[in-house]
């Protein structure tokens, strides 16, 4: 088995940026075809000066990996969630990695908008990160609904 199997059946063939699935047969020319990315934390990047440690390998599409390139990942809010002041979703989890506690991850004009927010967000992160176990908690506030994510 290659290394890229491995990583992709780790990630269940789904792309640890946009979600989507990756389809294992496709070309890895392809824009949508499998990739191997590997995931530094900043603290992480520091670590691997010192340990040559690679990072963690995810799998990616070809085109997610390559519009990334060397700068921070972004894992998008969807398009349907009505969230205002969304935060950036990996800052967070890396944090809540770190210290543990609970995050502020968007605020929302009704209760309904903020619980389906809140939904996405724990399916979401729990394959970005599998590891990490979170909550989510819906308050409300100054008349808008605050998501918070608790770990």
């Amino acid at each position: 088995m290659s290394r890229l199997e491995d990583v992709g059946d780790a990630d269940g063939w789904r792309c640890w940026l946009c979600d989507e699935p990756v389809d294992p047969d496709m070309s890895v020319n392809d824009p949508r075809g499998p990739s191997i990315d590997t995931v530094l934390t900043k603290a992480k990047a520091k670590a691997k000066a010192k340990k040559g440690d690679d990072g963690q390998e995810r799998l990616a599409h070809r085109g997610c990996n390559t519009g990334k390139g060397a700068t921070a990942p972004v894992v998008p809010w969807p398009d349907h969630l009505f969230v205002v002041d969304p935060a950036p979703i990996l800052a967070a989890v890396e944090r809540l990695e770190r210290k543990r506690g609970r995050e502020a991850m968007a605020r929302c004009p009704s209760e309904a908008d903020a619980a389906e927010a809140a939904a996405w967000l724990v399916d979401r992160i729990s394959r970005l990160r599998p590891a990490l176990e979170v909550t989510a908690e819906v308050e409300a506030g100054g008349g808008q609904h605050v998501v918070l994510l608790r770990s």
